[in-house]
């Protein structure tokens, strides 16, 4: 409405296909804990390290917590409770 058309289709198309992409771009930092995506250094390749190369420069044994004790191992049962409630921590 504010644009004449050939200029309003363009902005709203840019509009509905640059939006998701800033609200995923959001949420991905939010879920990794604030490290961002390429130029941070977090070790993944790019911007799609997401799902795949979140944890490259950690160990990649899965941690532990028991939800008694609140001790972090990486045993079936925690070693200071006895106990085989666990938190996975990524």
């Amino acid at each position: 409405m504010v644009l004449p058309f050939p200029y309003g289709l363009g902005a709203a198309l840019a509009l509905f296909i640059a939006f998701p992409l800033i609200l995923r771009r959001r949420m991905m930092n939010r879920m990794r804990g604030g490290y961002g995506g390429s130029g941070s250094g977090s070790g993944s390749g790019g911007g799609f390290g997401g799902l795949f190369g979140q944890n490259s420069d950690n160990s990649s044994k899965i941690k532990y917590e028991c939800l008694v004790c609140h001790k972090i191992y990486n045993a079936r049962e925690c070693p200071r409770c006895g106990s085989s409630m666990k938190r996975a921590m990524f």
